[in-house]
């Protein structure tokens, strides 16, 4: 990721912070959409499950100039998710539902964004996939 990648994210992500539950109850109606076999994995209220969304998302974007730093704050994240009923095929819907989100909700969301914020996803999608297979693998 290069410096202007990791800035067009956090202007787009200061966009989205002051309405972060909005947002991110979108991003599971759009998720649900997308992959209904989901929607099982959650708990009915998914207010909870918002806020932590929106914290991780926080946690990535301030990190990202630093993402060696998170490495094992991320792998843990993805075998937690793995023991949930998350598989690596997940990955694409929510990566999807966030783009979506993202170019509904931040204005002037482009190509570039979309790449930036791609590349972003997949980094970390890896890092959670490659987690939660090892987790499997040694259980």
């Amino acid at each position: 990721m290069t410096p202007a990648d990791i800035a067009a994210i956090r202007i787009d992500f200061a966009t989205v912070a002051p309405q972060a539950d909005a947002f991110a109850a979108r991003f599971y109606e759009r998720l649900f959409t997308i992959d209904p076999s989901l929607r099982p994995l959650f708990p009915g209220d998914l207010t909870p499950q918002r806020k932590k969304l929106v914290q991780a998302l926080a946690m990535v974007v301030a990190g990202l100039d630093r993402l060696e730093t998170m490495i094992d704050t991320i792998a843990e994240l993805g075998r937690r998710h793995g023991g949930y009923g998350v598989e690596a095929r997940h990955y694409a819907s929510v990566g999807e539902a966030i783009l979506a989100t993202l170019e509904e909700r931040v204005e002037g969301f482009g190509d570039r964004n979309r790449a930036a914020w791609g590349r972003a996803y997949a980094t970390l999608a890896d890092v959670m996939i490659s987690a939660a297979a090892t987790e499997t693998v040694a259980a």
